[in-house]
C-alpha cells in the first residue's frame, strides 16, 4: 500500500478503498447508493459548472445536462470499477492530473458527507480515515482486481450473483454500451468479450466466497 504522502502518478491505476466511521451502514437505501453513484460520476471532470445539487435539480426536473459540455472541462480521474457495500467502497481510478485523485476524493467525500448527513439530521465525519490506495501495477493485476470487487456482495452474502447487485460497475461490463452511457472508461484496458468476463467472474465465486469467510474467521481470532 502506497505511502500517504507519496504523491500519486498520472496515467497510473489505483485502488482506492474508505470505510465509514465505526463501521457504520451507510449504503442501506437505494436512494443513498445512488446519489453516491452519481456523486463519484459527476466529480471526475472540472471545472463543474453547477454544484452536484443544482446539477441532479436541473439534470432531473428540466431534462438538460448543464455540466456535460467536454470541451470545457478536464478530468481529474477515469473510473475504471466501482462498489458500494453498506459500509464501504471500493474504486478503481486512473489519474489523469497532478494530484486528481486526492482532489477527486476530497471533493466526492465532501459532497456525499454533507448530502449524507442533512438527510439524516447528522453533524460530523463520515469516514474511518483517509482513504486508502493500493498501486496497481499491470494490466493482469487489475484485470483481476476487478473481479475481486465485483465479487464482493457476493462474497459478503449479499447476493447470490453479482449481476444481482444494483450498486457495482459489474452490468457496465456485460453490456457492450458506449461508455457515454455508464461512469466507467475501461474498455481500452479490459479489452474482453461480456459473456467471457461474466464466465471469468463466476467461476470464482465459491473460491473468494471461501476465503472470505478464512479472513472474518482470522480477523475474530485477531481481535478475540
Amino acid at each position: 500500500m502506497a505511502n500517504y504522502r507519496t504523491p500519486l502518478i498520472n496515467d497510473f491505476h489505483y485502488h482506492i478503498i474508505n470505510r465509514s466511521i465505526a463501521k457504520y451502514r451507510i449504503f442501506s437505501k437505494k436512494q443513498v447508493c445512488e446519489r453516491f453513484v452519481r456523486t463519484i460520476g459527476y466529480y471526475q471532470t472540472y471545472p463543474q459548472k453547477l454544484s452536484l445539487s443544482k446539477y441532479l435539480e436541473n439534470k432531473y426536473e428540466n431534462s438538460t445536462e448543464p455540466n456535460k459540455d467536454s470541451s470545457q472541462q478536464d478530468k481529474l480521474v477515469e473510473i475504471i470499477a466501482y462498489c458500494l457495500m453498506p459500509t464501504h467502497f471500493h474504486l478503481i481510478l486512473k489519474q489523469k492530473v497532478n494530484n486528481g485523485i486526492s482532489t477527486y476524493m476530497s471533493k466526492v467525500e465532501n459532497s456525499f458527507t454533507k448530502y449524507f448527513n442533512i438527510l439524516n439530521g447528522r453533524k460530523g465525519t463520515l469516514w474511518e480515515d483517509n482513504f486508502k490506495r493500493i498501486l496497481i501495477e499491470s494490466d493482469e493485476q487489475l484485470l483481476h482486481l476487478t473481479r475481486y470487487i465485483h465479487l464482493n456482495p457476493v462474497s459478503a452474502g449479499l447476493v447470490a450473483m453479482p449481476e444481482y447487485w444494483d450498486f457495482s460497475s459489474y452490468k457496465e461490463y456485460l453490456t457492450r454500451k458506449n461508455n457515454n452511457d455508464g461512469i466507467c472508461n475501461f474498455r481500452k484496458i479490459i479489452n474482453i468479450e461480456p459473456a467471457n468476463y461474466m464466465k471469468f467472474v463466476v467461476e470464482r465465486i465459491e473460491e473468494q466466497k471461501q476465503l472470505s469467510i478464512i479472513k472474518s474467521q482470522n480477523d475474530n481470532n485477531y481481535s478475540g
